[in-house]
């Protein structure tokens, strides 16, 4: 039975209900339950760790679709709105309208993931001259990188203590051979992994974390229809091959590569420099 929580019986850190945190990161709870979890969490480090991942997570969902939230309600549904009579009936039009409003934000929100956003599509320098099926590449590493890399107890899909079962599993899904990269001499280590969808088939995305707890992803596959327009090394004039390209001005920077026909993009909140490195490591690796 699940004990209640108040100020004579604290709960024990980590069993503050997932719910019970839901609810607090979005303002759901009334004012005594609100207390009362404050109070439990405060001695609960691992709910404050959740909770503050949570709260990350919906600022920058928030923040890519801000000015979508924020747009004036169209002229059709404002005047079907004043044309409604009844109290009654005005309740259960809005009621039907806010479902449809949650479906076109929605709908945005997947389209910007499948086809990119002026937000993050203009992210960089060199990667916005990519073909389009490069770009929505780099905009879905970056997603994926804002999604999972904040996550205190689900960072990844299957754990770095079964890194054999990841790589074979990766591997069958994305009908490739793949290597997870040994970033241990610059102090990373590998969290583990997930399978994600992409528009042109299945992705891998690999974390790796470092002492301090900063975090890199590796987010792998096939691109199948690279635009003529940028031109493949001389040593290998028809495997699809890229130089680095650097994304600076996005909300997560990182580094992007073809080799093969196969992409790579690595993001992280580091330094151009320190990012480079690492991207340089696992492209040799690789």
């Amino acid at each position: 039975m699940t004990q209640r929580m108040d100020s004579t019986n604290p709960a024990a850190p980590g069993t503050i209900p997932e719910d019970d945190i839901h609810a607090w990161v979005d303002g759901r709870l009334p004012e005594p339950q609100r207390a009362r979890v404050e109070q439990s969490m405060a001695g609960d480090p691992v709910a404050q760790a959740t909770a503050q991942a949570w709260q990350q997570q919906r600022e920058v969902v928030a923040a890519l679709h801000r000015q979508v939230l924020h747009e004036p309600v169209p002229a059709p549904l404002a005047a079907a709105a004043r044309r409604a009579t009844g109290a009654q009936q005005q309740h259960d039009l809005w009621w039907r309208w806010g479902g449809m409003a949650a479906s076109v934000v929605l709908a945005f929100g997947l389209g910007w993931v499948s086809h990119g956003s002026a937000t993050l599509g203009a992210a960089t320098r060199q990667a916005s001259a990519e073909p389009g099926s490069a770009r929505e590449f780099i905009h879905q590493a970056t997603v994926a990188h804002m999604v999972y890399a904040p996550e205190v107890r689900h960072p990844v899909e299957v754990a770095a203590a079964q890194q054999e079962h990841l790589v074979q599993w990766l591997s069958k899904r994305l009908d490739k051979s793949l290597k997870v990269p040994n970033l241990a001499a610059l102090g990373y280590d590998l969290v583990g992994g997930r399978l994600l969808p992409g528009t042109e088939g299945a992705r891998a995305q690999f974390m790796f974390q470092n002492a301090a707890g900063e975090r890199v992803t590796l987010y792998l596959g096939a691109l199948k229809d690279l635009a003529a327009g940028k031109p493949a090394t001389a040593a290998t004039p028809d495997r699809h091959e890229t130089a680095f390209s650097f994304s600076s001005e996005g909300p997560v920077p990182g580094f992007y590569w073809v080799d093969q026909g196969f992409g790579y993009a690595l993001s992280g909140n580091l330094p151009r420099d320190k990012l480079l490195a690492v991207a340089q490591a696992i492209y040799q690796q690789l």
